[in-house]
């Protein structure tokens, strides 16, 4: 019965892709022992119909999945042949977009803003392009912005750099962005860009003492299109066609974070073009993964951290992801990390689980993170995944956005 039941799941014709997601649901399931989370493993890994907003982890680890109304029924028969629990916590998700939409319609606007961007809402790329430009003019002494290169629909991905100039300092590279609908990541960083300027003499020690490369949106197309009247919300994917043949599929995008070239292809991701964890073709396929690449691998000398910024969740993670061995150096990653996370705690109460990707989460071969210690050398580097653990999941409401974010305390390089 089991097995019919999963056939029956993989053998249906997967729906067009949709701009609208009435009658979807989000379901929380806890699997309870090994046959049913492997159910639910082969689900994530062998079907496109169902989105996984949090992954399989582990027995007695809640996951969420988003599952269209033609497959509920289905599903909830899975959920009963294979004793999980589950609970629905979102009954429409198109009523959860539309009243995260109206909020956010509804909130003031400054008469005359000083930049394109505030930290009252979220904003496109277009916006966040017009900032950083904005606030390198506003500060030419400390700020400096380029174009590490353009994503596949042309857009330039910036790079700010923040100095207050000197040789011989370490640095910090972070990003934000790789996930498109994953809209705090992009919303966290142009703060963090604008504190360390705007609010540079309260805090000059972090300028003065470290150089700052900073690309707050490095999946443009991605990210513009859950913006587009005619987009997606929840796309997470970049926008390169997969029109070669690639996982026998015509489907759009390829997972940025799946695709940098360390353990590629060694778990956690799909060769399934329509998967939203589609590894791609080969490391490095997407033009945006090599873009950033060269961009890291220009400062990898000097960084001594990669920061990379996701939602949702509440873990500050380290690598491995391909792998669950810890890094050799873990004990000194894990301690910074540490000290991290109580400035966060201190200040909003918000509590994150620290550990390695693969022990705290799952698998995910691929990612940035692993790829900017491994393949870039740089000794700290993490994957942030920020608020909130799951009462909104991708459409924290725009009032969160400051208290998602840090005040600064101890320095993160002081490692």
């Amino acid at each position: 019965m089991k097995l019919l039941i999963l056939l029956s799941i993989f053998a249906a014709t997967a729906i067009a892709s949709q701009k609208r997601y009435d009658g979807y649901q989000l379901f929380q399931v806890t699997p309870k022992d090994r046959a049913s989370y492997d159910a639910l493993v082969q689900l994530y890994e062998q079907s496109e119909d169902y989105d996984f907003w949090i992954a399989p982890r582990g027995i007695d680890i809640a996951m969420d999945v988003m599952v269209p109304p033609a497959r509920v029924a289905t599903f909830v028969e899975l959920m009963h042949a294979f004793r999980m629990e589950y609970r629905v916590k979102m009954i429409d998700v198109q009523t959860v977009l539309d009243m995260a939409r109206e909020e956010r319609a509804q909130i003031p606007r400054v008469a005359t803003p000083r930049y394109s961007v505030d930290w009252n809402t979220y904003y496109d790329f277009n916006a966040i392009s017009a900032f950083v430009n904005e606030i390198a003019a506003a500060h030419p002494n400390l700020v400096t912005v380029s174009s590490i290169g353009r994503s596949h629909e042309g857009r330039d991905i910036p790079l700010v750099k923040i100095s207050s100039g000197g040789a011989g300092k370490k640095a910090i590279v972070i990003d934000g962005g790789i996930h498109a609908r994953e809209w705090i990541s992009p919303a966290f960083v142009t703060w963090l860009i604008n504190e360390l300027t705007e609010n540079y003499a309260a805090h000059p020690q972090y300028v003065d003492n470290v150089d700052w490369y900073i690309m707050p949106v490095i999946n443009p197309d991605g990210y513009q299109y859950t913006f587009a009247p005619l987009g997606d919300r929840l796309w997470r994917k970049n926008r390169r066609p997969n029109n070669n043949g690639i996982g026998g599929s015509s489907c759009m995008g390829t997972d940025m974070n799946r695709n940098f070239g360390f353990h590629w292809n060694e778990g956690g991701s799909s060769s399934n073009g329509c998967s939203d964890t589609f590894h791609g073709g080969a490391a490095f396929s997407e033009v945006e993964s090599q873009h950033v690449r060269d961009a890291i691998l220009a400062v990898a000398g000097p960084a001594e951290m990669y920061l990379t910024f996701h939602a949702y969740g509440q873990y500050w993670l380290t690598p491995w992801g391909y792998t669950s061995t810890l890094p050799s150096d873990y004990t000194q990653l894990y301690n910074l990390a540490v000290s991290a996370v109580n400035q966060l705690t201190a200040v909003y109460g918000t509590r994150y689980t620290i550990g390695s990707s693969t022990n705290v989460l799952y698998v995910a071969s691929g990612g940035s993170d692993d790829w900017a210690k491994g393949g870039a050398g740089i000794p700290f580097s993490y994957t942030v995944e920020m608020r909130d653990e799951g009462l909104y999941g991708f459409e924290l409401p725009a009032r969160q956005i400051i208290p998602n974010n840090w005040r600064f305390g101890r320095p993160l390089s002081d490692g």
